[in-house]
């Protein structure tokens, strides 16, 4: 079942037309790709990982409390890799301190550990930190992202991790009691893939166990599916992870997130294309597909998230854009009036028109004061990791 919708422009008073303030993180490098979340620091407070592509380093941004969110956080350079396309957090040797993967793509083609310093105080110490080449993914694919989770239930935390273009895969990274011996580290292959851009760890069929919701951008096998955590004992066979289609195949769907958008219950996914966002509806025996084309005067779509925006009990649609040079806009969120079936959708500015390629969004109550801000980063335009301060304030 396909719906489409459409869009009309709306501006509410005092929100709708000016757009939101951007408070910088960092721009003081180039091409930052990705945000990702974790409190490494355990102050209750969400720190950053970013690789900048570009820019050829690896960083961990500190949150600073809230009240100095709007001036630039406090920053270290955890490694310095070429082509990095994703970083995320972890303790991957158990020693409480949280370390650093990033996935590499470009001439560099490989993943790379970056270990944390043994002392908590030396945490902003770039000398403090030492990186490493993940032997087994050297040279071999172009790595785009990983998911920390444990696989095979014998040494704590394994690595989910993807790849785009020759010899692309999913699989997953088996890491041995000692972590630190990053060569005997192994990677084991659960299927080909185009382009993957999300890896989501959720439980999709409610059998206690969490599955991997994957979107893939490209390639024979594209759209949006699932893999089915199998038993520990069984994760090391690929025929084992049973795949489990939602759709989007003939679309070249970009990020992809889930919420219960119409509120039944039901965990739905929301992907983007280029010219649309999609909802795909989950029910009793099938997955639903609804399509809300993007506004006028936006770029190409790039990542879509939903949360309720401006308190009214309602989940809105937020996305970014690439290709967005202005007069384009890169950010903004949508809204309905009665129910997310509604025939027109309404459309409202966040970012205007500053910066051209934007990531994926993350939301997150930066600031503390109750809502949903937008965490994000913009490579084209230097604009580096940012976040959009939501004017709702509660």
């Amino acid at each position: 079942m396909k719906t489409a919708f459409l869009l009309v422009s709306l501006q509410l008073a005092g929100h709708g037309s000016e757009p939101w303030k951007r408070h910088t993180i960092d721009d003081s490098s180039m091409g930052a790709d990705g945000v990702r979340l974790a409190d490494v620091n355990g102050d209750g407070l969400m720190d950053i990982a970013t690789g900048w592509e570009e820019g050829g380093v690896v960083r961990a941004y500190l949150h600073p409390g809230h009240a100095k969110t709007k001036q630039k956080w406090p920053a270290v350079t955890v490694g310095r890799v070429q082509s990095a396309e994703d970083a995320v957090f972890a303790d991957f040797d158990g020693d409480g301190n949280i370390d650093v993967v990033s996935s590499c793509e470009g001439g560099t083609k490989s993943m790379f550990v970056h270990w944390a310093p043994k002392s908590s105080d030396a945490i902003l110490d770039p000398s403090k930190w030492k990186t490493e080449a993940i032997p087994v993914t050297a040279g071999k694919q172009s790595w785009m992202y990983a998911l920390p989770r444990s696989i095979d239930g014998k040494n704590g935390i394994d690595l989910i991790v993807s790849s785009k273009g020759e010899n692309g895969s999913v699989g997953w990274l088996e890491i041995p009691k000692d972590a630190r011996q990053v060569s005997d580290w192994k990677y084991h292959k659960l299927q080909d893939a185009g382009w993957i851009m999300s890896l989501i760890s959720i439980d999709m069929n409610k059998d206690g166990h969490k599955d991997i919701l994957i979107s893939d951008r490209r390639g024979p096998k594209r759209g949006i599916f699932w893999l089915e955590y199998p038993e520990p004992e069984a994760a090391i066979e690929p025929s084992q992870w049973k795949r489990h289609e939602i759709g989007g195949n003939d679309r070249e769907i970009k990020f992809i997130s889930q919420v219960d958008l119409d509120k039944d219950g039901r965990l739905d996914v929301i992907a983007i294309d280029t010219t649309s966002i999609i909802w795909f509806r989950s029910t009793e025996s099938k997955w639903e597909e609804h399509v809300i084309p993007l506004p006028d005067g936006v770029g190409g779509g790039k990542s879509a998230v939903s949360f309720d925006v401006n308190h009214d009990g309602q989940n809105d649609l937020v996305f970014s854009c690439e290709s967005a040079k202005a007069p384009l806009s890169g950010t903004r969120w949508l809204s309905y009036k009665d129910t997310p079936f509604d025939p027109v959708w309404q459309s409202h500015e966040i970012a205007g028109k500053a910066g051209i390629k934007y990531d994926r969004i993350v939301p997150s109550d930066v600031d503390g004061d109750g809502d949903l801000d937008i965490l994000c980063c913009e490579e084209r335009d230097q604009l580096g990791v940012f976040w959009y301060e939501n004017p709702f304030g509660q």
